[in-house]
């Protein structure tokens, strides 16, 4: 059956990462796109610098949040995690796609409650950095082996680049959330991303959802730059 998760709009595919320093500028940030934007991902920087309460704030004021928390522990300390995410109101999390962290953090999510994401490989990762922690093999293969173990698990989504999209969709199916980082406009800098795809070329290859920090965070216009990845996603849909 099709995921309670599924984007509406092409509005709602579009994710902007508030990776900023203080919560008085991430929420000024969501002051200035307005309408522009309905889905916000607040991570590691933000949520240490005192940003969770953001995540309330954010979810009060109508706008659905990815808290990206990246979870991987012992299997007790995941499931307590999820279950004070989901007590936050927020949309989606991420847990590394281990197989014992993923099956935790899905017995122990509130029946209805945060859809739980499989982060497969970042995307600033590249064949070349994998061999360097030990990974005999390439993103590419490691990506669809996490797929399939996510799938198995329960889980609700996966993330991965948009190099990936199209083979991860072809393991999970149609109902399951393909979340794509790594975003960047034609022409745009690659900046520390090693797997990147523009807006058009993921959505077409399978993402649902497109995670876009930097070429909306740090344009000149942040409201133009996101009406015209918006724009780019509904021409490709």
């Amino acid at each position: 059956m099709p995921s309670p998760f599924t984007p509406r709009t092409a509005r709602d595919r579009t994710i902007v990462a508030l990776d900023l320093p203080t919560p008085r500028a991430a929420s000024d940030l969501v002051d200035r796109l307005g309408d522009a934007v309905s889905f916000y991902k607040v991570g590691m920087q933000l949520v240490f610098a005192g940003g969770l309460p953001l995540v309330q704030e954010l979810v009060g004021r109508g706008k659905q949040v990815f808290l990206d928390m990246k979870l991987l522990d012992i299997d007790n300390t995941v499931a307590g995690g999820v279950n004070s995410i989901a007590g936050l109101g927020a949309t989606f999390t991420t847990i590394h796609a281990y197989p014992k962290a993923m099956r935790a953090a899905v017995e122990a999510r509130p029946a209805g409650s945060v859809g739980l994401l499989a982060v497969t490989v970042l995307t600033s990762m590249s064949d070349s950095d994998l061999r360097d922690v030990g990974y005999s093999a390439p993103a590419a293969e490691l990506v669809a082996r996490r797929a399939e173990d996510a799938l198995a698990a329960g889980m609700d989504g996966i993330v991965c680049s948009g190099e990936e999209a199209a083979v991860v969709r072809k393991i999970v199916g149609p109902d399951m959330m393909i979340v794509t980082p790594g975003i960047r406009p034609a022409g745009g800098a690659a900046g520390d991303q090693r797997r990147v795809m523009t807006p058009a070329a993921a959505i077409s290859a399978g993402a649902d959802y497109l995670v876009v920090g930097r070429p909306i965070t740090a344009a000149a216009d942040p409201v133009a730059a996101a009406n015209a990845i918006v724009a780019e996603i509904e021409q490709a849909l």
